[in-house]
């Protein structure tokens, strides 16, 4: 009986050791986002390529307020949907605070800052440091996110309203709903290459 009770007490003792190690493995780490305007002090640089000034020339900038256009009104009531500018359903493709679900996810966020940068790219708390940016792997290990077709289909998708299965023409004449090198070519923002010294 005392062997038993040993045995019990040391799986308990040397338990915590071993499942925060696994668990750690198995759950994904939680970052907190920033804004755009912490973004901004250092992508509206011109050694950087301008990019703050890029997405705010993008139809992801002003997400929130196509929501309050007419031809938004319209599609909301065939929906049911009384103002989509405080509709849950809308906010999640065009509004970072939503984080793309239906409830609000985080509360430091405008709403009005529609689709910004950490939409795409992931929550910066972590990544935003330069000391950290300066590595691209880094900063990946800290949560950035290199968009993908996959990031983009979380909104660009036949669950939208607006959905037009022949709105985009791929390369080889298709039409698509989306088609994404079309539509990447209309936002990326890439840092400028260093010029080589002859």
């Amino acid at each position: 009986m005392h062997i038993r009770c040993f045995t019990i007490f040391l799986f308990l003792l040397l338990m915590p050791a071993v499942i925060p190690v696994d668990l750690l493995a198995k759950t994904p780490q939680r970052f907190n986002y920033v804004g755009v305007d912490l973004c901004k002090l250092c992508h509206k640089k011109g050694e950087l390529g301008d990019q703050y000034d890029v997405w705010a020339n993008t139809s992801h900038s002003k997400a929130f307020y196509t929501l309050g256009t007419p031809e938004a009104r319209e599609v909301a009531d065939k929906l049911g949907i009384k103002n989509p500018q405080q509709s849950d359903e809308c906010l999640r493709c065009h509004s970072t605070s939503r984080g793309f679900v239906e409830e609000e996810e985080v509360e430091d966020l405008l709403v009005e800052d529609g689709v910004q940068c950490e939409s795409c790219h992931g929550p910066g708390e972590e990544y935003m440091y330069l000391e950290v940016m300066e590595d691209l792997d880094d900063a990946k290990s800290m949560g950035l996110v290199m968009p993908t077709e996959e990031t983009c289909r979380k909104c660009h998708n036949p669950e939208s309203p607006t959905w037009n299965p022949d709105r985009d023409t791929t390369p080889d004449g298709k039409k698509v709903g989306f088609c994404f090198s079309l539509r990447w070519k209309m936002i990326e923002h890439h840092k400028p290459l260093k010029e080589t010294k002859k």
